[in-house]
């Protein structure tokens, strides 16, 4: 396994292993892939990384801001993708751990995540990376027409913003 980061040029295997997630109507609200320079805008610079095996991305993860305000630079928001070929093997908690200390490393105090309350596996994972609920959002929008809830989940870093 390796980490690596991403970039333009690997942006095609991140759309790829995106709208594997996107076809489980259980990931995100988007039904659209973004391009690169939309993707590219919407993301913290740091903490966007990749894990592949054998030169094959099975994984993505990167932090978008919460807020634009000063006050929430250390808090980002995670989105984690894993491919369809690599669900259930602990790639998933690999990678979110590697964001956790990028993240860390980048004076990010805060990490949230915006779940599904349906994706069971993915509020599993995050509560295994050290994540607890902290909202429960009921109808908070539509999928394709269905009203969705989503569980909030945080994770506070015990080494930045503790003083």
């Amino acid at each position: 396994m390796e980490i690596k980061p991403i970039t333009k040029e690997n942006f095609p295997e991140v759309i790829e292993i995106y709208g594997q997630g996107l076809a489980t109507n259980t990931a995100t609200f988007q039904n659209d892939l973004p391009t690169w320079e939309e993707w590219d805008k919407g993301h913290l610079v740091s903490c966007r990384i990749s894990m592949y095996r054998n030169d094959e991305m099975l994984a993505w993860a990167a932090l978008s801001p919460v807020s634009s305000r000063v006050v929430y630079s250390g808090v980002a928001e995670v989105s984690i993708y894993v491919s369809a070929d690599a669900r259930g093997k602990a790639i998933g908690e690999m990678l979110l751990n590697e964001l956790i200390k990028q993240s860390e490393s980048n004076e990010i105090w805060t990490l949230q995540s915006g779940i599904f309350a349906e994706n069971q596996i993915s509020i599993k994972l995050h509560e295994k990376c050290g994540f607890r609920m902290v909202g429960y959002r009921e109808k908070i929008g539509r999928k394709n027409g269905v009203w969705k809830d989503t569980v909030l989940m945080e994770r506070r870093s015990k080494i930045i913003g503790i003083n």
